[in-house]
Protein backbone atom coordinates (compact mmCIF):
# COMPACT_ATOMS: atom_id res chain seq x y z
CA UNK A 1 0.00 0.00 0.00
CA UNK A 2 1.46 3.08 -0.95
CA UNK A 3 1.54 6.49 1.12
CA UNK A 4 -1.82 7.85 -1.17
CA UNK A 5 -3.99 4.90 -0.60
CA UNK A 6 -2.72 4.62 3.18
CA UNK A 7 -3.93 8.28 3.41
CA UNK A 8 -7.02 7.68 2.19
CA UNK A 9 -7.80 4.84 4.19
CA UNK A 10 -6.64 7.09 7.47
CA UNK A 11 -8.97 9.87 6.16
CA UNK A 12 -11.91 6.92 5.52
CA UNK A 13 -10.89 6.17 9.19
CA UNK A 14 -11.45 8.98 10.79
CA UNK A 15 -14.98 9.99 8.95
CA UNK A 16 -16.06 6.58 10.45
CA UNK A 17 -15.06 7.64 13.53
CA UNK A 18 -16.71 11.31 13.59
CA UNK A 19 -19.76 9.52 12.50
CA UNK A 20 -19.92 6.79 15.26
CA UNK A 21 -19.54 9.88 17.50
CA UNK A 22 -21.51 11.90 16.49
CA UNK A 23 -23.58 9.06 16.14
CA UNK A 24 -23.33 8.61 20.24
CA UNK A 25 -23.13 12.23 21.07
CA UNK A 26 -26.55 12.52 19.88
CA UNK A 27 -28.22 9.06 21.20
CA UNK A 28 -26.52 10.41 24.51
CA UNK A 29 -28.73 13.59 24.17
CA UNK A 30 -31.91 11.06 23.32
CA UNK A 31 -31.32 9.06 26.38
CA UNK A 32 -30.95 11.81 28.63
CA UNK A 33 -34.24 13.40 27.00
CA UNK A 34 -35.62 10.34 28.24
CA UNK A 35 -34.23 9.35 31.60
CA UNK A 36 -35.35 12.93 32.54
CA UNK A 37 -38.91 12.65 31.68
CA UNK A 38 -39.21 9.67 33.85
CA UNK A 39 -39.41 11.07 37.38
CA UNK A 40 -39.87 7.31 38.72
CA UNK A 41 -36.54 6.20 37.61
CA UNK A 42 -33.85 6.19 40.33
CA UNK A 43 -30.24 7.00 39.74
CA UNK A 44 -28.92 3.59 38.97
CA UNK A 45 -31.59 2.65 36.57
CA UNK A 46 -30.99 5.85 34.49
CA UNK A 47 -27.67 4.58 34.42
CA UNK A 48 -29.01 1.38 33.04
CA UNK A 49 -31.14 2.31 30.47
CA UNK A 50 -28.17 5.06 29.47
CA UNK A 51 -25.70 2.09 29.35
CA UNK A 52 -27.86 -0.37 27.31
CA UNK A 53 -29.35 2.55 25.21
CA UNK A 54 -25.88 3.75 24.20
CA UNK A 55 -24.35 0.25 23.51
CA UNK A 56 -27.22 -0.57 21.53
CA UNK A 57 -26.12 2.53 19.34
CA UNK A 58 -22.90 1.85 19.37
CA UNK A 59 -23.84 -1.41 17.87
CA UNK A 60 -26.22 0.14 15.22
CA UNK A 61 -23.44 2.90 14.25
CA UNK A 62 -21.01 0.12 13.54
CA UNK A 63 -23.29 -1.47 11.98
CA UNK A 64 -24.21 1.30 9.31
CA UNK A 65 -20.96 2.47 9.15
CA UNK A 66 -20.03 -1.18 8.00
CA UNK A 67 -23.28 -1.16 5.43
CA UNK A 68 -21.56 1.88 3.87
CA UNK A 69 -18.01 0.67 3.85
CA UNK A 70 -19.27 -2.79 1.48
CA UNK A 71 -21.57 -0.73 -0.43
CA UNK A 72 -18.94 1.63 -0.90
CA UNK A 73 -15.82 -1.30 -1.98
CA UNK A 74 -19.17 -3.38 -4.09
CA UNK A 75 -19.49 0.07 -5.93
CA UNK A 76 -15.34 0.33 -6.54
CA UNK A 77 -14.93 -3.65 -7.71
CA UNK A 78 -18.49 -3.09 -10.05
CA UNK A 79 -16.00 0.40 -11.27
CA UNK A 80 -13.28 -2.06 -12.38
CA UNK A 81 -14.69 -3.88 -13.54
CA UNK A 82 -16.18 -1.74 -15.93
CA UNK A 83 -12.96 0.32 -16.25
CA UNK A 84 -10.92 -3.10 -17.15
CA UNK A 85 -13.22 -3.70 -19.74
CA UNK A 86 -13.45 -0.81 -21.06
CA UNK A 87 -10.02 -0.28 -20.98
CA UNK A 88 -9.21 -3.79 -22.92
CA UNK A 89 -11.35 -3.05 -25.22
CA UNK A 90 -9.62 0.61 -26.20
CA UNK A 91 -6.50 -1.86 -26.36
CA UNK A 92 -8.33 -4.00 -28.74
CA UNK A 93 -9.40 -1.45 -30.73
CA UNK A 94 -6.43 0.06 -31.32
CA UNK A 95 -4.20 -2.89 -31.64
CA UNK A 96 -6.93 -3.48 -34.98
CA UNK A 97 -6.38 0.16 -36.37
CA UNK A 98 -2.78 -0.30 -35.91
CA UNK A 99 -3.25 -3.41 -38.20
CA UNK A 100 -5.26 -2.11 -40.61
CA UNK A 101 -3.19 0.90 -41.25
CA UNK A 102 -0.31 -1.49 -41.55
CA UNK A 103 -1.65 -3.69 -44.23
CA UNK A 104 -3.26 -0.38 -46.09
CA UNK A 105 0.36 0.91 -45.93
CA UNK A 106 1.98 -2.30 -47.21
CA UNK A 107 -0.72 -2.15 -49.62
CA UNK A 108 -0.09 1.06 -50.98
CA UNK A 109 3.72 0.56 -51.33
CA UNK A 110 3.49 -2.96 -52.54
CA UNK A 111 1.18 -1.01 -55.54
CA UNK A 112 3.37 1.91 -55.81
Amino acid sequence: MDTSEEAARGLTDIQDFLYQQAHLRAARRRVAAFTGREPGLTAAQKADIERWYLAEQAYVARMVTDHIAACVSEAEQRHRARFGHWLRGTLTAMILITVAMGLCLTAVLVGA
